[in-house]
């Protein structure tokens, strides 16, 4: 399956903050939708990727630096070195990127423009569907297989 097809049947909804978003808020909005990452863009129509923020970064400032978090804002965390992925690349060379490179989330991206965001457990989703369709493939080859006169060589 590809990327952008993931994408269409997913109904995503993409949630991103500011830069100059709190820690604060940007950890609400993590909780809020569930996510364990979410992408970082200018405000506007054409907002542009500047990065992204995770749990881990959030965790790891707090480890390292609990006392200046409350000053923090979203911008002195974020990874800025964005790694995406194109629509029509596939899941499993995604989900391999995303292996490669030690990172659980992965945002599409066209150009410029971000399309959303994958995070592991959707490209492990993606592939077990995609198994489950090969069995039943197999099923019915092997089913169907079974129906067939045999011819006996003598």
């Amino acid at each position: 399956m590809r990327v952008g097809e993931f994408l269409k049947h997913s109904q995503q909804q993409l949630v991103t903050c500011g830069p100059d978003d709190s820690l604060v808020a940007a950890a609400q909005l993590l909780r809020k939708h569930a996510i364990g990452a979410m992408p970082v863009c200018e405000s506007g129509p054409a907002s542009r990727l500047l990065g992204i923020i995770s749990e881990r970064d959030l965790v790891r400032a707090l480890a390292s630096d609990a006392r200046n978090l409350s000053g923090m804002r979203v911008r002195d965390l974020m990874t800025t070195e964005v790694i995406g992925c194109a629509p029509g690349e596939t899941m499993q060379a995604a989900q391999d990127r995303m292996r490669a490179h030690r990172f659980r989330h992965l945002p599409v991206l066209e150009g410029e423009r971000l399309l959303g965001i994958l995070s592991i457990r959707d490209t492990l989703a993606s592939r077990i569907e995609e198994s489950r369709r090969e069995i039943d493939i197999l099923r019915e080859f092997a089913v169907a297989a079974r129906c067939l006169p045999v011819e006996r060589v003598d």
